[in-house]
């Protein structure tokens, strides 16, 4: 039975290129799980777009003396480029300035404030003298009070993953000029968490079975630990969304309220621009979705506490504040939430400012997309910090993808083409080992699926890889080509049985490796296509234009299923599907690191 799936991804901050870590934290785990679930025929929403209003944002653009916009703008169009070149299927890649997102996300504010989860109080926030203006958290860096990192945020510490107290900053600096700020007080809205905490605990421990421990430890743990309390959710800015109130010109949304509501504002948005107003409902609306956030650690209490405590505070009122049909139901709360761990590059902390990172639209002028994709799922950080090697990247591109996978389908198929004519052959009745082999390869379909649905999906890549190096064991043991010299019909009960296995394969590793699964599905002689196809689409409103990523589903009737391959179907003669890499670009891309 199918059911709706929303994948939400994070909001990378439009103000800098998106490297490996990115990557493998959030938007490929992300796109993987999507494409897992459309073989499967779920009704899949993959969303998410630039954050337009982070302050990292401002930060790039006084540094550079040009308008947020401009930085937001250039880097949104670098997003593009590099999600479709490596394959990241987004339903829609938006932004949060757009003006659709600033009513959706005027109406959760709203909604929030009539059902009473907001008040207002005066603040103390650092102000800088030299510069005449409140800062906003991210301008101001300093040592955290709990941990003692120097290097903490004012709102939070990614040492730690404690959110701050900005007033508590030890040893406080404007980011800006490196001066001391120092506190003055402006009045503020504030989400008053203290009163949503009983429904965000009693949601987190409907989730206690299957979250990751990571995950729980985070918002849970924390809660149970040092509770809730009211949280600034405006802030003294001139770039970002206004606040839907009278006397409040100089008052914007914070943007780490805001940019959570871009997975629920880029749905409606997608449901538009396709001309169905009401289709993200499906998602949002119904009991039976499951909404899935992929996101990196460092996001973990915004995703898993706050986003929720928006979500459960906003009611049964947001349709009445953003102008659509009442419904009376609810918002749909995070199904799972499987944040990942950071991605470290040769041992050390990838770092942007010293070029201490594998850049991801830099990888792909020199390799292709899918060995980029398979070593950050191998080597993906789901429990702990994993580590970036070129070395393991090298030895896994040459022992496992072109070894184990492509030698064996490659060898296949065209054995297959020059000694059966190019049609798959006709196998006579099997032996036990064939139909066990058979019978092997297609439990992949559970045990593979098992691993998705619990989000492991480096597992389930090891198993996928665990079957075909099995097919490699029966094809050592069978030699259909010695045999074909002594016993042509053994040979074509032997390679019918490996042709059926590696149709089914391709089906299994196809979430992993598309560009390629999509090259072998047609080397099988299937014509129509595992996977839609990606296009960019300009979207015009009243804040101007934006370019958003769009996503055309498949045709209907390529399933989650074991090969249904016939004696008979014609075959193309295949090319590699991976390239063996030299030795020599170890040292090649290691001299590269630390360069710029």
């Amino acid at each position: 039975m199918t059911k709706p799936v929303l994948i939400a991804v994070a909001w990378p901050y439009a103000n800098a290129e998106i490297h490996v870590g990115n990557l493998t934290g959030s938007y490929l785990p992300a796109d993987i799980a999507a494409r897992y679930h459309r073989l499967k025929g779920n009704r899949v929403l993959m969303v998410s777009g630039s954050d337009a209003h982070g302050t990292p944002i401002t930060v790039r653009a006084d540094a550079e003396n040009v308008s947020a916009e401009t930085i937001y703008k250039r880097f949104h169009e670098g997003f593009l480029d590099l999600y479709q070149q490596l394959g990241i299927t987004y339903d829609l890649f938006s932004s949060t300035h757009t003006d659709n997102h600033f009513r959706v996300s005027q109406a959760i504010f709203l909604s929030l404030l009539e059902n009473g989860f907001l008040y207002t109080a005066t603040e103390k926030q650092w102000y800088a003298p030299s510069q005449n203006r409140f800062l906003p958290d991210r301008y101001v860096e300093g040592t955290c009070y709990i941990c003692g990192f120097a290097g903490a945020r004012s709102d939070q510490c990614d040492k730690c993953g404690n959110l701050l107290d900005p007033a508590l900053l030890l040893e406080p600096r404007s980011k800006i000029d490196g001066s001391t700020p120092e506190l003055r007080e402006t009045e503020h809205h504030y989400l008053d968490l203290g009163k949503l905490q009983e429904d965000v605990v009693d949601f987190l421990k409907t989730r206690e079975s299957y979250w990751r421990p990571n995950v729980l430890r985070q918002s849970l743990g924390q809660i149970l630990a040092n509770g809730l309390r009211g949280r600034p959710i405006t802030r003294d800015l001139d770039w970002g969304i206004p606040l839907p109130l009278e006397g409040r010109d100089s008052k914007r949304l914070y943007v780490w309220f805001e940019a959570v509501i871009g997975y629920l504002s880029a749905s409606i948005e997608w449901a538009n621009l396709t001309g169905q107003p009401d289709a993200w409902r499906d998602w949002w609306e119904n009991p039976e979705a499951q909404t899935v956030y992929f996101i990196g650690k460092d996001n973990i209490p915004f995703h898993a506490v706050i986003w929720p405590a928006q979500l459960i505070g906003t009611g049964t009122q947001f349709n009445k504040h953003f102008g659509t049909a009442e419904s009376g139901k609810k918002l749909t709360l995070p199904y799972d939430v499987p944040a990942n761990e950071f991605m470290n590059l040769e041992g050390e902390k990838i770092s942007g400012s010293r070029n201490w990172a594998v850049w991801g639209r830099d990888f792909l002028t020199r390799y292709d997309p899918d060995p980029l994709r398979y070593y950050l799922t191998t080597n993906m950080p789901e429990t702990r910090d994993a580590d970036w090697d070129w070395e393991d990247f090298y030895k896994r591109n040459n022992d496992e993808l072109v070894a184990t996978w492509g030698n064996l389908a490659n060898r296949v198929l065209s054995f297959t083409v020059k000694q059966f004519e190019g049609k798959v052959p006709d196998p006579g009745p099997l032996t036990s080992l064939d139909e066990e082999m058979i019978k092997m390869v297609e439990t992949g379909f559970e045990t593979v699926a098992a691993e998705f649905e619990a989000v492991r999906l480096r597992s389930a890549l090891g198993e996928a890889m665990r079957l075909a190096s099995e097919v490699n064991r029966y094809l050592d043991q069978t030699a259909p080509w010695k045999e074909v010299k002594v016993d042509r019909a053994a040979a074509a009960r032997s390679v019918y049985t490996a042709l059926r296995c590696i149709d089914s394969l391709a089906i299994l590793l196809a979430p992993f490796l598309p560009h390629t699964s999509e090259k072998l599905h047609g080397y099988f002689g299937y014509t129509q296509p595992l996977f839609g196809t990606q296009y960019t689409e300009t979207v015009t409103d009243s804040l101007g234009e934006h370019t958003a990523l769009r996503y055309n589903p498949a045709p209907e009737g390529i399933r989650w299923i074991p090969s249904q391959l016939q004696p008979g179907q014609a075959l193309q003669q295949p090319l590699p599907l991976f390239k063996k890499l030299d030795p020599s670009i170890i040292e090649e891309e290691r001299g590269r690191l630390g360069k710029g």
